[in-house]
This record gives structure tokens, C-alpha cells and sequence, in this order.
């Protein structure tokens, strides 16, 4: 019951993702044909936004739940690292027609062929998680 404010949290930023039109296969497909700059800006707005909340937490030295201070540690840059992950998310973004969050929203729509898709991710998560050990991180 203590996490009902998630519940509620996700369903608001299920409507956001719904009124933004980032759910939509259509603006995802102009944006990798490079055609409108809607799904720019909203990332964009989303990442300029997230530094902002984050900076602000810092500075006011905001506690997590579990009474830490909020920060982050830099990941060291691996490009090969990154470029292969970051083209494996884009080429099911693509293919798919939806990144992680939209999914859950387009399935809360009705939408139930995207089950297949989030069936892929989460066989991918769990892929990835018995063989994290191999893998040259």
C-alpha cells in the first residue's frame, strides 16, 4: 500500500507520454527518417529538465528514501561498449516502434501486440544478466 504513489506516478507519466505523442509510431518513425524535430525536443526538453532536477537536489543536499544524498557517479566512457548497446536500443526502438516507457502505456491503451515486444525486452534483460559475467564491460 506504502507504494500506491508509484502507482499513480506512472499512470501520470503514461498520460504525459500520451498528450506528448511520444507513443506514437508515426513520430518515431519522423524522427529516425530525421523528418520532424518533435521527438528532439522532447528528449531533449526531458534530459535539459532531468539536470536541472538533479543539480537542484544536490545543491540542497536532498536525502534518497534510504537516507543517502542524492548524486550520481560518471560512467567511464567505452565507446565500443556504448555504441553497440546504444545501437541494439535503437534498432528495437525502431523495429518495435517504442523505447521501454511508451510500451507499458501503449499496452495500457489496448494495444496488446506490444506484448510481444516487451516479452522481447524483458527475455533481453534476463539475457543479459546470465551472461553480464562473459561480457567485455
Amino acid at each position: 500500500m506504502k507504494n500506491i504513489g508509484f502507482l499513480f506516478a506512472g499512470i501520470l507519466f503514461g498520460i504525459v507520454l500520451t498528450k506528448a505523442e511520444v507513443i506514437s509510431w508515426f513520430r518515431i518513425y519522423e524522427m529516425f527518417r530525421f523528418e520532424s524535430f518533435h521527438m528532439y525536443g522532447v528528449i531533449g526538453t526531458a534530459v535539459v529538465f532531468g539536470a536541472l532536477i538533479i543539480a537542484i537536489m544536490k545543491r540542497s543536499k536532498m536525502k534518497t528514501i534510504a537516507g543517502h544524498l542524492v548524486g550520481y557517479k560518471p560512467m567511464k566512457l567505452n565507446v565500443t561498449r556504448h555504441l553497440l548497446a546504444g545501437t541494439i536500443f535503437g534498432l528495437g526502438w525502431a523495429l518495435s516502434g517504442a523505447c521501454p516507457g511508451p510500451m507499458y502505456t501503449l499496452l495500457g491503451q489496448g494495444y496488446w501486440i506490444i506484448g510481444v515486444g516487451i516479452i522481447g525486452a524483458v527475455l533481453g534483460a534476463f539475457v543479459y544478466g546470465l551472461t553480464r559475467n562473459r561480457l567485455p564491460h
